[in-house]
């Protein structure tokens, strides 16, 4: 297999575990639910206030993210967000590349949110 097809299989498959859900969709499901539910910014943002039940995982901080990640259970729906959906979107296509099943991310962050 050529490394595009490769490139393109994974891809695709990640982009399948991968769902952006609007505000109104995100907050149903969180709020309905016991969700895993990860604010990814860095902890000075996170404790500017945040989505109640998150925990706070710094995207920022390379592997340490990941270790952390770890411990989540990859076979449940992950809910990530940020502030405005760039870091949470990154790091919900490398959760899913990584094995998690479902990762859902929020459209447009926390300022959407509030």
């Amino acid at each position: 297999m050529s490394l595009f097809n490769t490139l393109f299989r994974s891809r695709s498959v990640t982009s399948e575990n991968v769902e952006v859900l609007a505000v109104e969709d995100f907050k149903k499901a969180v709020h309905r639910n016991k969700v895993q539910l990860v604010d990814v910014r860095t902890p000075r943002e996170f404790k500017g206030g945040h989505i109640a039940r998150a925990i706070n995982i710094n995207y920022y901080t390379g592997d340490a993210f990941y270790r952390e990640m770890e411990k989540m259970d990859k076979t449940k729906p992950l809910y990530l967000y940020c502030r405005s959906g760039n870091r949470s979107n990154k790091a919900a296509h490398q959760l899913a590349a990584r094995g998690f099943e479902k990762v859902y991310d929020l459209k447009g962050g926390i300022l959407r949110w509030k």
